[in-house]
Parts: structure tokens; sequence; C-alpha cells
């Protein structure tokens, strides 16, 4: 059986759904973001209800409905590409790999992801670029050379109007304000 969380961004959210589900008595043969398979053929509806109930207070969400599924998998295709250092200045064809991964032809996955989220997927892929800009502008990590070589940049320049068009502010002038930056799993 699989289960679909929303709101799974990052390792430390799939401890804690490993968690809860163990507390549950529900056995994962494997936690990923957004998605969990169980051991068990089917989960009882009240515990699904139960588990449900705690995810929400934790910030997660079970889905059910196929299309927020399929929205929920592009969004964490995305965060874990963005947040993934294995790729290190590949260039990304992001509909390509998300009509691979997700199994639909790329329209429709755009046009769904729109009526869901309320924007496109190419904004929202730009968006998570930009916040991840700014964490490792924020933490000094890399210079913006290399910034722009991590996230599949063609220039530095392309980084800068990206990051002003979408911040109001320069790179620099972030970096000197440490401005605050915005959770992932709040980015639409």
């Amino acid at each position: 059986m699989e289960l679909y969380i929303k709101n799974m961004v990052c390792d430390r959210c799939i401890k804690v759904v490993k968690e809860e589900l163990q507390g549950f008595d529900l056995h994962p043969v494997s936690v990923e973001l957004g998605i969990v398979k169980l051991t068990e053929e089917s989960v009882d509806p009240e515990k699904l209800s139960s588990l449900n109930s705690v995810f929400k207070k934790l910030g997660f969400e079970l889905l059910d409905n196929t299309k927020t599924q399929l929205v929920e998998q592009i969004k964490n295709l995305i965060i874990s590409r963005i947040y993934n250092f294995a790729d290190v200045g590949a260039k990304v064809n992001w509909s390509r790999l998300i009509a691979e991964q997700c199994s639909h032809e790329y329209n429709y996955l755009s046009t769904l992801f729109s009526s869901v989220e309320g924007v496109t997927i190419e904004k929202y892929l730009i968006r998570q670029r930009i916040e991840r800009v700014k964490e490792l502008l924020f933490y000094n990590e890399l210079n913006l050379g290399e910034i722009a070589n991590q996230l599949g940049y063609s220039s530095i320049a392309h980084l800068s109007s990206q990051f002003k068009k979408t911040t109001g502010q320069t790179p620099s002038a972030f970096k000197k304000s440490r401005s605050s930056r915005k959770a992932i799993d709040k980015i639409i």
C-alpha cells in the first residue's frame, strides 16, 4: 500500500513520518519525500484518519486525490533535485524530467499544477531555486558563481537578474541585509 503525504520536504520530515508510522504499528518498506510504501495491503480507515490527524498537527497531510498526489509528486521532485548536490552544475530539462518521473504528458501536468496551486510549474521552480540561492547566500557557503553553477544557471548575470525580479533586491543586497527566508514547503 502507498500513502501520499503533503509537505514532506526534507530528511527530517522523512524521519518524523517514519516514527509516526511506527507509533501506529505500520511498517514502511520505504519512506521518500511525499510517498510511503507500507508492507500492509490496506489500512483501517479509522487508523488512517487518526494518522492524518497526527500528521496535520505536524504540518503534513495524507492525500487521497490522485490529482493532488501528482502535484505533490511534482513539488517533491523539484525540491529534491534543487537541494541535491549530486547533480552539480547539471543542466536539467525540467519538462522532460517531470513528464518522465510522473508518467504523464508535461502539458497535462502543467495545466493540473496551475489549476491546483494557482501558479505555473515554471514560477514554482524559479521560486524554489531562488529560495535555495537565499539559503546558500545566507550561510555564506558558496560564492555567486558557484551557486549559479550548482543550480544550473547559465551565468551569474542570469541568476542575479532572476533573483532581483523575484525578491526585489540583488543577491549582494540580500546578503548584506540578511533578509528572511521562507520555508520551502510554504513556497508557491
